[in-house]
């Protein structure tokens, strides 16, 4: 196969320390080490919309990051299919692409978004969580971390930058954000993918720098769009929270054009049919089929093909991929049933991360060490208290629903864990 003009020796270039060179491609390289991660192995038992391992036929984490990864590399075969300006030297990586949509939830704790937002009020005043920077933390930091001073998993630059899905600091923003930025501490990481090109004024202003996109990642972010605005819908509907009835009283509140009537009379058929995979399967490939490319200019489009092209999609299939998440969102993830599970959550990670605290940088009286040996080590060496909340931070998002829930009630479950259980 000939050399891929479109990459150059900036894409591969590794952060952190330089890997030996072998059969595989940097970015083959890139997939193969995030499949054999332990924290992606984890995103099996990690909540998508419905807790993991309550039903058999759900989507968690780890089959999300699955079929976001398939569509990714249609995505990009179907680009170079299309020919000009891609052609069999010049084309978008799938391998890329697909690791950068294999890796773009990893950083995301137990619970799903409740997690999310739970740990986001903890570390409000000390950094911020989030999960996309998260993941930025997990490629650039903890993956593959050892005694020997290893962090991280070596990432190409087109790598990282294929992930940063939002690129604005924490700070940056007048007021604390809720979501949408990465960690101060990753200026440096930022500063790197960009080649230490100075970012322009207006790109500072707003969320101008979060829309700032490699286009392997506007491909990944489309990908995750069509797989979670369909597929969150298919899974409700075998949950038993949607239905014609309820889906008819919720579209009644709603202004219904033209457009949308033709979205829900599509539902509404596949479901009488029970033929709703099927039906929203081939939406998926209309889905694919509305990318194309268009050039742009750009600070950074002289350094990388990564920036010189936008991925345009048609508005229609946009529209309709929005209209199923404000489905899904309005029907299932404001239900009182998934409300009780984020009160859950919040109670579950508030409780876990205060035990921690008082024991680990509070110190009451008398400590009680209740985690690994290797988290109170990394928790210990750090200097300041943002710092230990960080650690503490990064232990609780990397479990999973089942770890955190077991490890909640070993501490305060009576019946749970007790003496004669361990006998």
């Amino acid at each position: 196969m000939p050399k891929n003009r479109f990459y150059n020796a900036f894409d591969m270039q590794e952060w952190g320390s330089s890997r030996k060179p072998d059969y595989r491609t940097p970015f083959q390289i890139d997939r193969d080490r995030i499949i054999h991660a332990h924290a992606f192995r984890k995103l099996q038992s990690k909540t998508q919309v419905f807790l993991s391992g309550e039903y058999d036929f759900y989507r968690t984490r780890l089959t999300h990051s699955m079929e976001v990864a398939q569509i990714g590399r249609s995505i990009c075969a179907w680009l170079l299919s299309r020919g000009d300006p891609l052609g069999d030297d010049f084309f978008i990586d799938a391998d890329l692409v697909e690791a950068s949509s294999l890796s773009h939830d990893m950083g995301h704790p137990p619970f799903g978004h409740s997690g999310e937002r739970t740990l986001q009020e903890l570390m409000k005043r000390r950094g911020g969580f989030e999960g996309n920077a998260q993941t930025l933390h997990l490629l650039c930091e903890t993956m593959y971390q050892n005694e020997s001073g290893v962090k991280g998993m070596q990432p190409t630059r087109a790598l990282l930058d294929g992930v940063l899905k939002y690129k604005k600091l924490y700070t940056e923003f007048a007021t604390p954000p809720l979501n949408h930025f990465i960690y101060d501490t990753q200026a440096p990481v930022r500063e790197w993918v960009f080649g230490g090109a100075r970012i322009p004024g207006p790109l500072m202003r707003g969320e101008a720098l979060n829309d700032f996109k490699s286009v392997e990642c506007q491909i990944m972010d489309w990908a995750d769009d069509a797989a979670y605005s369909l597929n969150d819908i298919v899974d409700g509907v075998r949950a038993g929270f949607l239905n014609v009835e309820r889906v008819e009283r919720w579209a009644a509140g709603e202004a219904i054009g033209a457009l949308e009537q033709r979205h829900l009379d599509s539902f509404f058929d596949a479901v009488r049919k029970d033929r709703l995979e099927n039906t929203f399967s081939k939406k998926i490939g209309h889905f694919i089929q509305a990318c194309r490319l268009k050039t742009r200019d750009n600070f950074m489009a002289e350094k990388t093909h990564r920036y010189a092209y936008d991925l345009v999609i048609e508005e229609t299939a946009r529209a309709e991929a929005e209209f199923f998440k404000k489905m899904a969102n309005d029907i299932i993830f404001e239900s009182p049933q998934l409300e009780q599970l984020e009160h859950k959550a919040r109670v579950i990670i508030n409780a876990l991360f205060n035990a921690i605290w008082e024991n680990y940088v509070q110190r009451n009286e008398r400590v009680i060490r209740i985690l690994p040996t290797n988290v109170s080590r990394l928790i210990e060496t750090e200097k300041t208290q943002d710092g230990k909340a960080r650690r503490i931070c990064d232990f609780l998002a990397g479990q999973t629903d089942g770890m955190v829930v077991r490890t909640y009630r070993r501490l305060f479950d009576p019946e749970f864990g007790s003496f004669r259980d361990l006998s």
